[in-house]
């Protein structure tokens, strides 16, 4: 995988919307933050725009987005926010020019649209905060965007949980939202996981449509060849009236008991406040044991 270029003071940061809109009202945090890590931001097109719930039409979105990508000055791309639109756009983007100076792209949840894709040709992208939820993020996550954005070693250390899976494995990290994940298989888009460690998160969904996503990677053989698996925050889950009877957790225990992999649950990733940075195509060694689980970047 091709390890875009790290950041280094005086670097500059494009901040646009993929998906829902946003306003520069609220990035004053992010701004101030990115300053005093000694970067210079420029402030998309795409903010400010309104087009319903979307900030702006595809094509207006699309142009932002290249325009940053085509832009040699500008180093990295952290999408404002997620919600809904990155697949719309997906299609409309070239990347002739990406492929001639790489850049990191940052975001999580809709921006897994743009991790996958990114991941199918070859590149590593950084799933973690985004500007619209820097102020309220915890102090480890924003810390874990700089070590990764400033290319320092990345490593992770959390307890154990009841539900883990026990065992050491590598393997690249690929993953993200798994809503996104689940809706870009059998598009150009879909990742391929064999041999991977698959990290998966997702917010607001009803119990059972997290058993029928994780029952289509079973059924398309993703979970059948990785290595291991992080699950991240599963966030104000819902339930219908006559329950499901077992929580995001323990459908993902139930789906995965067939396979001698081992699995982490809790990971500190996703829609919480403690959402720690991960390098989406980097290579990474898990080691979950009854005292604590180690998760290290290559």
């Amino acid at each position: 995988m091709i390890t875009p270029p790290y950041l280094q003071k005086g670097d500059t940061i494009a901040i646009v919307s993929t998906a829902r809109k946003n306003n520069v009202d609220n990035l004053k945090p992010t701004i101030d933050l990115l300053h005093r890590w000694g970067l210079e931001v420029v402030i998309g097109k795409t903010i400010g725009l309104e087009e319903h719930q979307l900030a702006g039409t595809d094509e207006e979105r699309a142009a932002d987005f290249q325009e940053q990508m085509d832009n040699p000055n500008i180093k990295a791309i952290w999408c404002v926010r997620g919600g809904y639109g990155t697949v719309r756009i997906i299609d409309l983007l070239d990347f002739t020019k990406f492929k001639e100076h790489p850049k990191w792209i940052i975001g999580f949840s809709d921006v897994t649209v743009l991790h996958n894709h990114l991941n199918t040709m070859g590149y590593k992208s950084i799933h973690g905060i985004m500007p619209i939820s820097v102020a309220k993020a915890s102090k480890d996550a924003v810390e874990s965007m700089r070590i990764v954005l400033f290319g320092e070693k990345l490593s992770y250390e959390i307890p154990p949980h009841a539900m883990n899976r026990l065992g050491k494995a590598s393997g690249e990290l690929v993953g993200g939202n798994l809503s996104i994940l689940y809706s870009l298989f059998g598009s150009d888009s879909a990742i391929d996981c064999t041999g991977k460690i698959l990290f998966i998160e997702d917010l607001d969904e009803y119990l059972y449509h997290i058993d029928r996503m994780m029952m289509n990677l079973r059924r398309n053989g993703c979970l059948e060849s990785i290595n291991g698996i992080l699950v991240g925050a599963m966030s104000s889950m819902k339930d219908n009236d006559i329950p499901w009877g077992k929580n995001a957790l323990e459908i993902i225990d139930d789906v995965t008991k067939r396979y001698n992999i081992p699995i982490v649950f809790n990971f500190p990733a996703g829609h919480i406040q403690d959402n720690r940075a991960l390098i989406l195509g980097n290579t990474i060694t898990m080691d979950v044991n009854e005292t604590k689980t180690t998760v290290v970047f290559e």
